[in-house]
């Protein structure tokens, strides 16, 4: 039998993109996985459970903990993925849509933590939250979306302190991760000093690494996988 095979993971925003990614990679490694979105037609992973959930509503997640008391009465890694982006200029920005984005993108895993602290300590488990390099680095009209995962970040850090040494908390902070639409151009590659955009599967590799017995000397860390992006100087021509 898989090592993996008895180990339980939540994978939030799970329905599609990165999440889907990491619940397929999860699921190849043996884990059973519980996908968590809001998506109301999404699928998790075979032998694993689908749950419509809003993550950013409090009644809502402690739902999703209950399920897990009864179901699987474990959980092993909490995969903190859910997220959106709400782009306009700060004028126009209600404060409820800026109140929405980090409703979802960060007091979530508050909220996914707290109801879940129990069954993670009782596995030693680890929780994975997924940033953004925007929280590094801004494009125009993004204000509400990188305040959110900054403030991720640093939750993280505040967490594996906390948690510790039961339970590791650790950040991915991706870069540009081509899910949807067109295929990138060749010069969209070749701007990335890894010579290429990012895809789905390299976050979900690390996430796997990150919850599995060999990153067991690694917490409270932030890993910023963008191809070499943020540390690309850019002079006008």
């Amino acid at each position: 039998m898989n090592e993996s095979s008895s180990r339980v993971a939540v994978v939030t925003g799970g329905a599609m993109g990165i999440g889907a990614a990491i619940a397929a990679r999860l699921a190849q490694d043996g884990w059973r996985v519980v996908v968590a979105d809001r998506n109301v037609d999404g699928t998790a992973p075979p032998g694993g459970r689908y749950v419509v959930c809003d993550v950013g509503d409090e009644a809502s997640v402690a739902a999703l903990a209950r399920s897990l008391d009864t179901g699987e009465q474990r959980l092993d890694a909490l995969i903190c993925n859910a997220g959106f982006m709400i782009r306009k200029p700060i004028a126009d920005l209600a404060l409820a849509e800026w109140s929405s984005v980090l409703t979802t993108n960060l007091t979530s895993t508050f909220l996914l933590v707290r109801a879940t602290e129990a069954l993670l300590r009782a596995a030693n488990g680890a929780v994975v939250t997924i940033a953004s390099s925007r929280a590094r680095m801004s494009e125009p009209n993004t204000e509400s979306y990188s305040a959110s995962k900054g403030g991720l970040v640093a939750l993280t850090h505040a967490l594996a302190v906390s948690l510790g040494p039961e339970v590791r908390v650790n950040c991915i902070s991706p870069g540009w991760i081509a899910t949807k639409g067109p295929q990138p151009a060749a010069e969209e590659h070749a701007f990335h000093p890894a010579g290429r955009v990012g895809r789905s599967e390299d976050i979900a590799a690390l996430a796997a690494f990150l919850v599995g017995p060999a990153s067991g000397f690694i917490t409270g860390a932030e890993f910023v996988v963008d191809g070499g992006v943020t540390r690309k100087m850019i002079y006008p021509e």
